[in-house]
């Protein structure tokens, strides 16, 4: 027994050593818990985080630079950076405190439980999408063969978790930018999700006669003149997958429109939109012909997803 607890302590501080070569000269290399203290103060007076979510962000920061868990962290706050370890944990750290999304400079973000390469070629998939993909998911029937589309794939986030929940699921995930279907198809190498199909495609254009059970998207719905393009991440954001005309609804307007001539007879169309564009989006399908329509609320009880079916009587 005593051999034992003798050769764990070895094998711990061996790792710790390996981690943090430097840990015995405090003068040449910060200890973590000072960093997580000092620098969580100064994200939220930069960024305007809270207290938790400044601590969270700090330790990813560390994490990134160390190659070690959050347990870790935790479990060795008096273990320090060498010099190298922080002079790359500053250099990530100024990045943040000048407002670079945090997913940009990990070049990671979990979605739908699963973790996705994003670049800002990208748009950094957000919690509120998943309500999208569970309303799609949930129009899936069990153990059913159907075509889905996905419109303005970015990473694939949406597209890449429904065909990794329904790997019987035919997906088509299309993008109008070839950077972006790089990230996504290296997301779909990741994830092993071999039921997908990425192609590049603004909207329908390369998609003449093809028809699908489901289609969704999450498009640039943000007035061109918001002011909130010039605020927090989405500064940092590609400006095509976030504004679309003087209202948003430009590129939903052309989806709506376009979406009937490439759905099947009961095929269902769902995108995400504004947290004001509820009823504008409810009136442009109902214009369009669509049955049931709907829309459904995020977990702020904000209605973040609409859309609608074509009756199974027609077909545009």
């Amino acid at each position: 027994m005593g051999a034992c607890i003798i050769e764990t302590c070895k094998n711990e501080r061996a790792t710790i050593r390996a981690v943090n070569p430097a840990r015995a000269d405090p003068d040449q290399a910060a200890r973590l818990q000072s960093l997580l203290t000092q620098d969580k103060a100064a994200l939220e007076a930069s960024l305007g985080l809270d207290s938790g979510a400044a601590r969270i962000e700090i330790q990813m920061l560390l994490q990134q630079v160390l190659g070690v868990s959050r347990a870790y962290l935790l479990a060795y706050p008096e273990q320090s950076l060498n010099e190298a370890q922080a002079a790359a944990y500053r250099t990530l750290l100024q990045r943040r405190l000048a407002g670079e999304p945090l997913a940009y400079i990990l070049g990671e973000r979990e979605f739908f439980g699963l973790t996705f390469r994003v670049t800002p070629a990208t748009l950094i998939p957000r919690a509120d999408t998943e309500l999208l993909v569970e309303l799609a998911l949930a129009r899936i029937p069990p153990h059913s063969v159907l075509r889905m589309l996905d419109l303005g794939t970015g990473s694939g986030a949406i597209a890449l978790s429904i065909a990794h929940a329904r790997p019987d699921v035919e997906v088509t995930a299309v993008d109008a930018s070839q950077e972006t279907l790089d990230v996504a198809r290296k997301n779909a190498r990741h994830l092993n999700t071999g039921n997908v199909r990425l192609l590049r495609s603004d909207w329908f254009s390369a998609l003449t006669g093809e028809r699908f059970d489901l289609i969704v998207s999450n498009p640039p719905y943000i007035a061109d003149g918001d002011a909130h393009l010039a605020q927090g991440d989405l500064r940092f954001e590609p400006r095509a997958a976030l504004a679309s005309g003087a209202d948003g609804l430009d590129d939903i307007r052309r989806i709506v429109a376009g979406a009937k001539q490439h759905l099947n007879a009961g095929g269902w169309l769902l995108f995400e939109h504004g947290y004001d564009q509820a009823e504008p989006v409810r009136e442009l399908l109902r214009q369009h012909g669509y049955a049931e329509v709907l829309s459904a609320r995020d977990l702020a009880g904000i209605e973040r997803v609409s859309g609608g079916c074509v009756a199974t009587d027609s077909v545009a």
